[in-house]
């Protein structure tokens, strides 16, 4: 299971809100690059970065802090915030982003999205499904759909999205653990060829396997080999990370034995 840190940017400065509450903003550093080398010293490869200016003018905005993260450092980044139209996904993607995360876009313009998916293949683009007691949310978490996540999952699964980021918006930033039982229901509607207790869950991998990437509201390092057992692809850790919960050299350690 890929370990996955977060970055959330507003006005360039490294932030984290709970349950996507703009009003609820903590600023934890005014360098995101010192935080991406951080990560990267400590054997990380991968980064969640999010436009939070972007989820909020429905245009991409930080693309200079992407680039400047993707330039001076060798993590593998994936973006998200405001993609809304080709031009923006071309200003991510030159800026350094290995892979974009579309949320709202899937929901409000699924043919644009499903362009996307046919454009730059599945290992490209993300799908993202964060849900609110079950129900998709968008525009930076600050609109409702009528959406169930795993039909929404389901639904793009057959249209070739390979890659998921479902985020329990209740518990994200809560530091109240992460939604198994969610993620489980997902895995066993997704791949049904998962079997649980094997060390290797995937049986076989098909073309249009799921590779669910948990978010939200991890809070102790204990919870990590759960989500791998279940079947978890990546996890993306926030906020137990800048609150000290889980410790860099404990991810680490993670990495170098998994």
């Amino acid at each position: 299971m890929r370990i996955i840190p977060a970055i959330d940017i507003i006005d360039g400065k490294c932030v984290r809100l709970s349950k996507g509450d703009y009003d609820t903003k903590k600023i934890y550093n005014e360098n995101p690059l010192e935080v991406a080398k951080n990560f990267e010293a400590h054997g990380i490869k991968y980064l969640h970065l999010v436009d939070l200016d972007g989820a909020k003018s429905k245009h991409i905005v930080n693309h200079k802090i992407l680039e400047q993260i993707a330039s001076k450092t060798s993590l593998k980044i994936d973006f998200g915030g405001g993609l809304k139209t080709d031009q923006d996904l071309h200003i991510a993607f030159e800026s350094g982003a290995s892979q974009i995360t579309g949320g709202s876009i899937a929901v409000k313009d699924p043919v644009i999205f499903e362009n996307w998916i046919t454009t730059y293949g599945s290992d490209k683009i993300i799908l993202g499904a964060d849900a609110h007691h079950r129900k998709i949310a968008i525009s930076g978490w600050l609109e409702a759909s009528d959406d169930d996540v795993v039909e929404f999952i389901t639904n793009y699964q057959a249209k070739g999205v390979h890659y998921v980021i479902c985020t329990d918006i209740s518990k994200d930033g809560m530091l109240e653990g992460p939604s198994f039982d969610l993620y489980k229901e997902i895995l066993n509607t997704c791949q049904p060829e998962l079997v649980e207790g094997q060390n290797v869950l995937r049986q076989a991998q098909h073309d249009n396997s799921l590779k669910l990437i948990a978010s939200g509201g991890i809070s102790t390092f204990d919870e990590l080999p759960k989500l791998a057992e279940l079947g978890c692809e990546g996890t993306i850790i926030g906020k137990a990370i800048y609150e000290n919960r889980i410790t860099l050299k404990q991810l680490e350690h993670f990495i170098l034995n998994h």
